[in-house]
Parts: structure tokens; sequence; C-alpha cells
């Protein structure tokens, strides 16, 4: 082997890459498996022996220096490409986490029900905001199933005051609901 000195000249240097390239190449795709960054890494690796040139020794053996090189950057690739694919793996995770929190939530949506809890919040609301006397008067009609007379005497007024407050309240009751009666209807 040529001593360090001979390989500062470009065509001596160029000599010793064409003569063990096949072998760099082959040692960097063993740990690789793919052509194209094996490549790659052999012409960075070649690069940065040769701008390192100075820092030769004398007797230095070139091609331990350069599979050293070799080694070094097919160790930073594979574990760069590690950190990158654990990465991708525990997004993947909790995008299939998330996948199946969204996949069961809708199994579990029972639309009738989201339907009917939405309508009687609407009704529980408009009792609240309705006059004292027309929503007890409604929920004794409607919630205990009580006759028109018997509310009448029950709370000592007339039937048509009962009438007139159950009909008050079913309009009020018709208004809030007004956007779910065709829904309820079909």
């Amino acid at each position: 082997m040529p001593d360090t000195g001979d390989f500062h000249t470009m065509n001596l240097f160029s000599r010793f890459f064409q003569e063990n390239q096949e072998k760099f190449l082959s040692f960097a795709y063993s740990y690789l498996r793919n052509k194209e960054e094996a490549e790659d890494l052999l012409m960075e690796s070649m690069i940065s022996l040769w701008e390192n040139r100075n820092r030769w020794e004398k007797d230095s053996n070139l091609h331990a220096l350069l599979l050293t090189i070799i080694r070094n950057k097919a160790l930073n690739l594979l574990e760069h490409k590690q950190v990158r694919l654990r990465a991708e793996e525990d997004i993947n995770n909790h995008n299939q986490r998330e996948l199946g929190l969204r996949i069961s939530t809708l199994k579990a949506c029972e639309p009738d029900q989201i339907f009917n809890t939405e309508i009687q919040h609407i009704v529980h609301k408009a009792l609240e905001e309705m006059p004292i006397q027309s929503r007890t008067i409604f929920m004794l009609s409607r919630y205990q199933n009580l006759p028109n007379k018997q509310i009448a005497e029950q709370l000592n007024i007339s039937l048509k005051t009962v009438e007139a407050h159950i009909t008050k309240a079913l309009r009020i009751l018709r208004l809030e609901l007004k956007d779910y009666l065709a829904s309820l209807l079909l």
C-alpha cells in the first residue's frame, strides 16, 4: 500500500477508491440493505476521508479508516431510522387507539336515545319557564294522568281554567319543539 503522502493527490486517491469501491460498497450494503443508500453513504465517507487527509498519520491504514467512517455513518443512519420508525409506530398506535375509540363510540351511539334525551331536555326547560300554575296543571294532566275534572277539584279552580292552562302549556311546548315535530310525526 502506498504511504499516505502519495494519497494526497487526487489521482492516487481516485485510484484507491476505484480499486476498493466494490469492497466498501458491499460492506455498506450488508448493513443498510439498500443499494442507493449504500452508494450515497460510500460517497459521503470517501469525501469525509478526503477532506480529513491532513489528519492522516504517515502509516495510516486507509482501508481501516474508510471502513470506520462507513461503519459510523451507517450506524448513525440506522439509528436515525430506528428513532423514526419508533416515532411512526407511536403515532400509528395513537391513531389506532383514536380510530378504535371513534368506532366504538359510533357503534354505541343510539340516535333515538340522543333524540329523546334532547327532546326531554327541551320539554323540561320549557316546563321550568312556564308560569307555575300552567306547569302544575300540565304535569298533573300528562305525568300523573289525572282527568281535568279531578285537577279542577284538587286545585279548587274551574274546569275551563284547567283546560286553558293545558292549552297554554301545549302551545308553549309546540313552539319549543317546532324543529322536532316533523320528526316525531314520522
